[in-house]
């Protein structure tokens, strides 16, 4: 019976994260109430206030139940042990951009994440979440640049701070610009492109 009701318990916290993306997607998430979501789970209000906090819990359990492209990515890059970790970063951010193309919940989350949010007092969580996001990803790629720089034996034109922040806003802003019209350009293989271009103009070629 215990077994039984946890079961179920899991199921109804699955049945609202799934209502969670799907009616953010349609009507973002601070024009979403919480009995949207409970009405589109076929459960209650109730039902939420016994598995999440807030809205703004609610949403980074939707967020912690799918890994983002970049984060998976960037995780192969730090495990490995290659001297110079340039190639496993194109590698990464390529991959990266092929699974939010082709990953429709991934896609989804994505699309929420970035284009769905408004940073409205009840989701100060939300841009916390998105700001620390941002910042390890950053420093990821500065970690990464100057290994790449030493083993090239170059020296970055610009403070490696600065060149992680233009490669952060690059990725960044062609995956948003993506989202906005998916038939406009092939996110992989132009996003490897610009990559590519952005890295030699850092002399990283």
């Amino acid at each position: 019976m215990v077994r039984r009701s946890k079961e179920d318990a899991l199921a109804t916290r699955s049945q609202l994260l799934d209502a969670a993306e799907r009616v953010f997607l349609a009507q973002g998430v601070a024009g979403t109430s919480l009995n949207d979501i409970a009405e589109a789970a076929g459960t209650t209000r109730g039902a939420i206030y016994w598995h999440f906090k807030d809205k703004a819990d609610l949403f980074n359990a939707m967020m912690d139940r799918v890994v983002m492209p970049l984060q998976s990515a960037m995780e192969l890059v730090g495990e490995s042990a290659d001297e110079d970790p340039l190639p496993g970063l194109k590698r990464a951010l390529r991959y990266a951009m092929r699974q939010t193309a082709t990953d429709p919940q991934t896609r989804r989350v994505f699309e929420v994440a970035t284009h769905k949010v408004e940073y409205v007092d009840s989701l100060c969580a939300v841009r916390m979440r998105h700001l620390q996001t941002r910042d390890l990803h950053t420093e990821q790629f500065r970690q990464v640049l100057l290994r790449s720089a030493a083993a090239r034996g170059v020296r970055l034109p610009v403070p490696a701070s600065v060149a992680a922040h233009g490669l952060h806003a690059l990725v960044n802003g062609l995956i948003q610009n993506w989202l906005l019209d998916p038939a406009a350009f092939d996110l992989e293989s132009t996003g490897a492109r610009a990559v590519d271009t952005y890295l030699h103009g850092l002399g990283l070629d």
